[in-house]
């Protein structure tokens, strides 16, 4: 018990010195990208409107069906060379793991990160932590919710950072791990 304790709280000495350094850290570079984090029509359709004003790519994160989404970025005037539909991702940790290698990869240092402003706080924590391991720096493009808004609770927050660190740390997902195990013990 008191290894694991151990083991837990030395994960999250390292999240929270992780997260502080990507927090402290001024842009390297102009954004060189738009990440969406599906969940909302609003924000592919936020995203859209960016990345015409902008001429910048955009990759959409488990965001709406195909169909629908070419459709909104084609009446933004985005060139389908402009934008990729990922549909890897089930749940804000994956939405960032799922693609912060091909970023990387491509050269990207600087993402503007959109998603509702109720789930702002968590995708920063999650991003700052994943992209942040990857030199990558996150700018925050909140699309309101209006009357749609519900605030994410604190331990939901902390608990998907948390994932967050053991998966830079592990390159596993606790709450994979968590399930397979739990199934186990079913069996």
């Amino acid at each position: 018990m008191k290894r694991r304790l151990l083991l837990l709280l030395t994960l999250l000495a390292a999240g929270t010195l992780w997260l502080g350094r990507s927090l402290l850290a001024s842009p390297v570079s102009p954004p060189q990208l738009i990440l969406v984090l599906g969940g909302d029509v609003k924000r592919e359709k936020a995203a859209g409107r960016l990345a015409a004003q902008y001429s910048l790519p955009v990759v959409v994160s488990g965001g709406s069906n195909p169909e629908y989404a070419r459709w909104l970025f084609d009446q933004e005037g985005l060139r389908q060379q402009q934008y990729r539909l990922d549909y890897r991702a089930h749940d804000t940790l994956t939405n960032f793991t799922t693609v912060v290698d091909d970023l990387r990869r491509g050269g990207i240092r600087h993402v503007l990160l959109v998603t509702s402003s109720d789930h702002m706080d968590r995708a920063l924590l999650v991003g700052r932590v994943v992209a942040g391991s990857r030199g990558i720096q996150l700018t925050p493009v909140a699309v309101p919710c209006g009357q749609h808004c519900f605030p994410e609770s604190l331990p939901k927050r902390w608990g998907d950072g948390l994932r967050a660190v053991v998966w830079v740390l592990s390159g596993r997902d606790l709450k994979n791990w968590a399930q397979a195990r739990l199934a186990q013990g079913r069996d």
